[in-house]
């Protein structure tokens, strides 16, 4: 039972936004992604493993590729490096890939605090120390969260940013995740499980500091409602949506790295 009406009036508006794509899916530029048509490169392993020292956390990392622009893959909450090495092994074939592990996940330092605002300063030091310059950012779930906040952040540092599976607050997660998190949640280290139970908080006026490219992605039947995709795409100037047909929160960026490539591939084709 939902017996706060705030969350009561958000669980209505995210049902109406579900049925709406049903009915409206060019409201939500609906597509689905299909790699059986398309040509694709082989995919390529890791050409480096390393650590960079950051002025509050030792960040663990990984390299693929060796292309003229860098592209940084940043995974989502609990996960690692793996996580988006699927996506990695094809995008290495058009960029230099860098897939960093968020501080308190995988191997890099384990510190007292996190905040999305952290990890997104982490991530900038992180460019800086490797003199990486206008990387493409995409992140998946709590790392969408990490590059649409480092792009408010820090407007100059990204060349573009592709956010998939980002919400913009913790009440617009549909409710059965919510209970997931609380009850269970999806890591043994309590930090995570409350970050995503307390933050972000991404206002109209906040997203409005991005001036890179965006390209907003949520899956058809993701851990948020329709309805916060659109609005977080809606308040970041010029920016892109797209929300998966039979998608999931994962399934075309963790689990299926073909997908991942096209779902780049073209967007960034179109802004360059």
């Amino acid at each position: 039972m939902i017996s706060n009406p705030h969350s009561f009036s958000i669980y209505l508006s995210g049902l109406a936004s579900q049925a709406d794509y049903l009915f409206h899916p060019a409201k939500y530029n609906a597509r689905k992604l299909k790699t059986a048509i398309c040509t694709l490169p082989a995919p390529q392993k890791p050409v480096k493993e390393d650590y960079v020292q950051l002025s509050a956390v030792k960040m663990h990392y990984f390299v693929y590729g060796a292309g003229a622009q860098p592209l940084i893959l940043v995974h989502g909450n609990a996960c690692d490096a793996g996580a988006l090495a699927k996506a990695a092994a094809y995008l290495a074939n058009d960029y230099t890939v860098y897939v960093p592990e968020s501080r308190c996940h995988g191997k890099s330092s384990d510190t007292d605090r996190i905040t999305y605002h952290l990890m997104a300063r982490d991530l900038k030091e992180f460019i800086a120390a490797l003199r990486l310059e206008k990387p493409i950012i995409i992140g998946h779930s709590d790392g969408a969260i990490n590059a649409i906040t480092l792009a408010a952040d820090y407007p100059e540092v990204p060349k573009a940013i592709i956010a998939c599976g980002a919400n913009s607050s913790p009440a617009q997660f549909k409710h059965y995740f919510t209970l997931f998190v609380k009850l269970g949640g999806i890591s043994k280290n309590k930090k995570l499980n409350e970050l995503m139970l307390t933050q972000p908080h991404f206002t109209p006026k906040y997203l409005a500091h991005i001036t890179c490219p965006a390209y907003i992605v949520s899956g058809q039947f993701d851990i948020m409602w329709n309805a916060d995709t659109a609005f977080i795409a809606a308040h970041i100037p010029g920016s892109d949506m797209v929300i998966l047909k039979g998608e999931n929160h994962s399934s075309y960026i963790m689990e299926n790295g073909k997908k991942a490539y096209i779902l780049a591939r073209k967007w960034l084709r179109k802004i360059q």
